[in-house]
This record gives structure tokens, C-alpha cells and sequence, in this order.
């Protein structure tokens, strides 16, 4: 098992220095949304909490990631101490939200594991996250990380760079959909195509597993029609609103208006998701984003609070 020692640990002298981790006023902008809703509070199912070197790897690669794509820029909105971004997103009313986090290589998936289980246990908050990656023992580690009470699993195609397909994961998405338990993955194009990315690898998974929880993360950006059809036909798939209709991401990869009415008809299967604290933009943009559709209040209650708290019984 990986101990990490190959993550680089965080900013050093003379290198780029933290940005605010707050635009002034945003807190109280955040909750006057929720309020004006009529909601206690939200639910945001895509955030990322992990390991602080890891964590910093991350950021290192938004931090480069303009010279990587020829000139998008993605300064980190939130580049903040773990405390501080957890002060934050509390002030914000956020609920319940999740410790994203996911391997790129074999070995490092139950060492993430172990950190999420003592972060759920001091981070009463955080629904209890834990990830896998196709290797030997992953439906062990998996089995044992749904006894220790994980709630939601992330799974990161693009990142890991694997078939979700993989037969080492056949027995896991059974374990996990005999267990009710989601799993959040990231399959989608975007922002960059993998090798497996794209609705026909998860089209195959969920053909053998057909009430497995998948929640799509970012609605499949940039195949948003694909997901949607594998939502409408498998009860169990939800998708999560992650940067979508963003002003970021609409100049990359524009969610077409004629799918709002579909999207309208899965409101009780569409999910919060923001990528706090990884986000180029305050927080609030999301929730502002979601808004300026158009579908309507109940709509709102449904996708910022009511469908995560009645998937995860909150």
C-alpha cells in the first residue's frame, strides 16, 4: 500500500501564495438563496476533501493547467487550510456535503480509504466517502470500506484512466448495488477525453448492474444528452449539476437549451454539485447558474436539498 511520499508536500517560499478563500459577502449571498427557498440548508454532493498533499498535487495541476490546454485558465477560488475551507462551507449552510477524492494509480485507493474514515469521524457533516481502483483485493478493500459505513463512493475515469468495465470492478458495482450505496463518477468527456470516457463504457456497466446508484457527475459534460438517456432509462442513475451551466463551462462546453425540458422532467434525480473548494469562480456562481434556467422553485428545492437528503436519508 502507498504511503504518498511521492506527493509533493505544499507551497514553499517564493512560490505562488495562497488566494483569499472567501470573496467578501458571499456567505451571507449563499444562504439568502437557500432561505429564499424555503430550505434549511443545501446539500452538495461534489466536494473535495482529501489528504493536504494531495490535495496540493491538485491544485499544482489547475496551476498549470493553462499551459497543459493552450490557454484556459483555472485559478483555485478556495486555496485554503483544510479548517479554514470547512469554516466556509459550513457558513455557506451547507449541510451535508462529500470528501471527493480518488486514486490516478494502483496502491493508493486504501490509503485514501483510511484517511476518509478518521475525516468522517472527526467531520460529522462530510457523508463518508471512500473510492476504489481496478486491482487486486478491490472488492475486499470496497466490502470493508462499506461495513466501516462509507455512504458514497467516488470514481474518477478519467483521472484513474480505466474501463469501469474493468472485471476486477464487476464484483464491486455488485457489492455497491446490493448496498444502495451511490457512487459519484466522473465518466464524461470533459474536460478532456480519456480512453474510457464517454456514455458506452458506463451504458455496459450499468446493462449488468441496472440498480446501481451511479450519480454522473458534472450531467456527463460534454456528452450531456448520452447521460441524460441513460438516466431516463435506469431509475437509479442521477447526475450531479458540477460546473455545469457555469459561465466557465459554458464557453467550453455549452449544455444545448433544446435538453432543459428532459432535464426538467429528472428534477427528482438531479443533484447539487459544486467542486468546492476546486472551482474558478465563488461558490454562489453555481447556485446563480442553476437559477437563471428557469425551471422553476420546486425545481431548486429539489436539486440544492431535496434529492440528496432523500438519497442519503438526512
Amino acid at each position: 500500500m502507498s504511503d504518498h511520499s511521492d506527493v509533493p508536500a505544499g507551497p514553499r517560499p517564493g512560490e505562488r501564495a495562497p488566494a483569499p478563500a472567501a470573496v467578501p459577502g458571499e456567505a451571507a449571498e449563499v444562504r439568502a438563496f437557500w432561505k429564499g427557498l424555503g430550505l434549511p440548508g443545501l446539500v452538495d454532493v461534489h466536494t473535495h476533501f482529501m489528504p493536504e498533499r494531495v490535495l496540493r498535487k491538485v491544485w499544482d495541476y489547475f496551476d498549470r493547467v493553462g499551459e497543459l490546454t493552450g490557454g484556459v485558465e483555472w485559478p483555485i477560488t478556495y486555496r485554503a487550510d483544510e479548517d479554514e475551507r470547512l469554516a466556509l462551507i459550513r457558513e455557506f449552510g451547507v449541510r451535508a456535503f462529500t470528501a471527493m477524492l480518488y486514486p490516478h494509480k494502483a496502491g493508493m485507493a486504501e490509503w485514501l480509504n483510511s484517511w476518509a474514515v478518521d475525516f468522517a469521524r472527526r467531520t460529522p457533516d462530510c457523508l463518508h466517502t471512500s473510492t476504489f481502483f481496478p486491482e487486486p483485493g478491490v472488492d475486499r478493500y470496497v466490502r470493508e470500506a462499506v461495513e466501516a459505513g462509507a455512504r458514497v463512493f467516488k470514481a474518477h475515469v478519467q483521472v484513474g484512466a480505466y474501463d469501469p468495465g474493468d472485471e476486477l470492478l464487476d464484483p464491486v458495482w455488485g457489492t455497491l448495488a446490493e448496498a444502495g450505496t451511490p457512487v459519484v463518477i466522473h465518466c464524461g468527456s470533459g474536460p478532456s477525453p480519456g480512453k474510457h470516457t464517454g456514455p458506452a463504457p458506463v451504458a455496459g456497466v450499468l446493462a449488468r448492474h441496472p440498480r446501481l446508484r451511479l450519480v454522473v457527475a458534472h450531467l456527463g459534460m460534454p456528452e450531456y444528452e448520452d447521460f441524460l438517456a441513460l438516466a431516463e432509462r435506469y431509475d437509479e442513475v442521477r447526475l450531479d449539476t458540477t460546473m455545469a451551466f457555469t459561465d466557465f463551462s459554458e464557453r467550453l462546453a455549452p449544455f444545448p437549451a433544446g435538453l432543459l425540458p428532459r432535464l426538467a422532467d429528472l428534477g427528482d434525480r438531479v443533484l447539487l454539485g459544486t467542486d468546492f473548494p476546486n472551482i474558478p469562480y465563488p461558490y454562489v456562481h453555481q447556485l446563480r447558474a442553476l437559477e437563471r434556467l428557469g425551471l422553476g422553485d420546486d425545481w431548486l428545492r429539489a436539486v440544492c436539498h431535496g434529492n440528496g437528503a432523500r438519497l442519503f436519508g438526512l
